[in-house]
């Protein structure tokens, strides 16, 4: 029973039940590492089926269909596997199709994706040129992907399709965005045959709860029945919320941004506050009637210690069977006594004083998966890929993996080391590595937008304009970042200005910065009571000219590390093996903590998408305009170089030594 509303049907009408949405890791190692993740949560949390994101085109679409493999096959669990139809090959629409019904994949959630470009997708060199092959002349909407799985496979997929309780918008500024523009494809989706449907995230319930309202109670009788699964995300920090919502126009009512406003720097207790309001919302929803089981979507960022604790305060983990316990009482908790693991009754609500997991029995299998042994900081948590595995002994029971992926304990602590915000500068080893959405490359603003913002560029000079107004304020985004300038990226604002006046185009910065407290207004972050540090470093895009001699002068400076890239493929670095923390922390009681670690395996991937998001740049122009050519020219002449400065303590090294090259 794999089709996910057979799965719904069978519960009792009361009864509650949720999902997790995972997306591809762009590095091999964390994939590897999300594949423990994952098979520890479905061990701990059970979920009643999990959703993996889509990414259309190239390798992108095939890491989605191989961590559909590892849920599906692997791990057992029923799987939905998102498609979107636009911009891509028919063909793949259709191999994507047949993948997954190979794989035992019975579910689909079927997306629109970006508004139609077939001319410019073809023409740009992205497309075979076949318009027989122009997935937009049958899919313009999801309704139409819907009606053709419908027509293709009849009944063999089970198709979901998106709702947005407070409106959608395809715009960057949701002047269009409402329920009442929203309400009729949604409408048309389930007329085409959808089965169920689930809600992008929102955070206020009130709009959920009028949304669910207006669809059971609508006049066509089309939702009386139907599935409706609200989104929610956990919240995993203050600078991921604020991001995540600006780009799905999800609104924060006020009483929960205060809240979050009064701890903002502190990530701890962001992440704590987080659960408190995210089980809230899951318990007032609860309180809802309904004729159908309460269902709840999680979307994870690939993380588990925010949702594992969501989960177990609202009561949404299954009841064990006795096939999955160890012990006569579901809720036994796992102790250390003489160095092994023993159960003792109690509830590990109430049990406040029992005893933490110590390393005893600290298998590979919570460790991180490693092709080899690394100069990492966090290399005591390294296993590699040989030793990784189920340990044979009885400390895997549900109790324990609960505890491990709420982060109790040194198997905890391993378990959940990510548990930071990852963004692009991550660790490349964590799940979480990568674009918050895992959705792939985009411009993350429609091509009105894009226009709005950076008009029909016709020289370097005026790219060069885009990229210095963006620094000055003047403009809230450039095609590589959605956001306007950080309080910490202003301290560097000049120096960043001179590297623009030199033609080169800054992407990433951050300042030197020598321990200071944690809980400074610019500069902090994690836990209060500790001081952070930061080593200098900037990405930037340079004509290959000025790469080559820029190199030179890099070899020479023993203090620097570089990583550089273009789009040919072509690579080069000070040390390719060399992993280099960049931001760190010391915090009272805690092990030293490293979330964000630059090196080649994540320049590498982060290189890729770059080169892409000139591509996406380029398709809002014309074909052969001028825009169109000089975007094309840049892309293949500039590389990526990413430098470091290591002496962190001379805060003004870095920026001298590239500023007179």
């Amino acid at each position: 029973m794999e089709k996910i509303t057979d799965k719904i049907n069978a519960l009792p009408k009361d009864a509650n039940y949720f999902s997790l949405e995972f997306f591809p890791p762009k590095t091999q190692q964390g994939f590897a590492n999300l594949h423990s993740r994952l098979s520890r949560m479905s061990h701990s949390l059970r979920p009643l089926f999990v959703n993996v994101t889509w990414g259309a085109g190239g390798s992108t679409s095939e890491k989605s269909l191989a961590l559909a493999e590892l849920t599906q096959r692997q791990l057992g669990l029923t799987t939905c596997l998102h498609l979107t139809c636009t911009n891509m090959s028919r063909k793949l629409i259709d191999e994507a199709l047949e993948n997954a019904r190979v794989l035992g994949v019975k579910n689909i959630l079927a997306l629109r994706g970006d508004p139609p470009r077939s001319e410019e997708y073809r023409l740009n060199g992205t497309g075979d040129g076949d318009d027989e092959d122009d997935s937009n002349k049958d899919f313009t909407w999801a309704a139409d992907l819907v009606r053709y799985i419908k027509m293709k496979y009849r009944d063999y997929f089970c198709v979901g399709v998106a709702g947005y309780p407070e409106g959608h918008s395809d715009q960057s500024h949701p002047d269009n965005q409402s329920l009442d523009s929203d309400l009729p494809h949604l409408i048309e989706k389930t007329k085409a045959g959808a089965d169920f449907i689930m809600t992008q995230l929102f955070y206020d319930v009130k709009a959920y709860q009028n949304y669910e309202a207006l669809l059971r109670n609508h006049e066509s009788g089309l939702f009386t029945n139907i599935p409706i699964i609200p989104g929610l995300m956990p919240i995993q920090s203050y600078q991921i919320l604020r991001r995540t919502t600006k780009l799905s126009h999800a609104k924060l009512p006020p009483d929960i941004l205060a809240r979050l406003d009064r701890v903002k720097s502190d990530d701890e207790a962001v992440k704590r506050v987080g659960v408190d309001i995210i089980s809230e919302m899951v318990e007032s929803i609860k309180q809802s009637t309904t004729k159908t089981p309460r269902g709840f979507h999680f979307y994870t960022l690939n993380l588990e210690k925010a949702v594992a604790h969501v989960l177990e305060r609202c009561s949404l983990i299954p009841t064990l069977t006795p096939a999955d316990a160890t012990s006569d009482d579901p809720d036994d908790v796992a102790v250390v006594e003489n160095g092994d693991f023993s159960l003792v009754n109690g509830d590990r609500k109430k049990s406040k004083d029992r005893r933490r997991m110590s390393s005893a029995n600290s298998t590979p299998r919570n460790r991180i998966i490693v092709d080899h042994p690394s100069t990492s900081s966090n290399a005591s948590y390294e296993a590699p890929v040989d030793e990784a595995g189920v340990p044979k002994d009885e400390i895997n029971s549900r109790a324990n993996t609960l505890a491990i992926s709420e982060g109790e304990g040194t198997l905890g602590r391993e378990a959940t080391w990510d548990d930071f915000p990852n963004g692009r500068w991550g660790d490349a080893r964590s799940p979480a590595y990568g674009e918050i959405d895992g959705y792939g490359v985009s411009l993350h603003v429609s091509i009105p937008y894009a226009l709005k913002l950076w008009d029909h560029p016709s020289t370097k000079d005026d790219i060069s304009s885009i990229f210095r107004r963006h620094l000055l304020g003047e403009l809230e985004a450039i095609p590589w970042s959605e956001e306007g300038l950080s309080r910490e990226t202003e301290t560097i604002r000049e120096q960043l200005l001179g590297l623009i006046g030199k033609g080169w185009w800054t992407v990433a910065s951050q300042p030197a910065v020598a321990g200071v407290r944690s809980d400074d207004e610019v500069f902090g972050w994690g836990p209060r009571n500790g001081f952070v540090f930061q080593k200098a470093f900037v990405e930037l895009f340079l004509p290959a000219s000025d790469w080559q001699a820029l190199q030179a002068k890099l070899d020479a400076d023993e203090e620097v590390t570089y990583f550089a890239g273009n789009a040919a493929g072509d690579f080069a670095a000070s040390d390719e093996e060399s992993v280099n923390p960049v931001t760190w922390g010391s915090f009272a009681g805690k092990e030293i903590i490293t979330p964000t670690i630059i090196e080649a395996v994540s320049f590498r991937a982060w290189l890729e998408e770059a080169f892409g998001i000139w591509s996406e740049w380029q398709r809002v122009y014309a074909p052969g305009s001028p825009s169109s050519k000089l975007i094309d020219q840049a892309k293949r002449d500039y590389w990526l170089v990413n430098v470091i400065h290591h002496a962190f303590p001379e805060k003004e090294r870095l920026w001298e030594l590239l500023l007179r090259s």
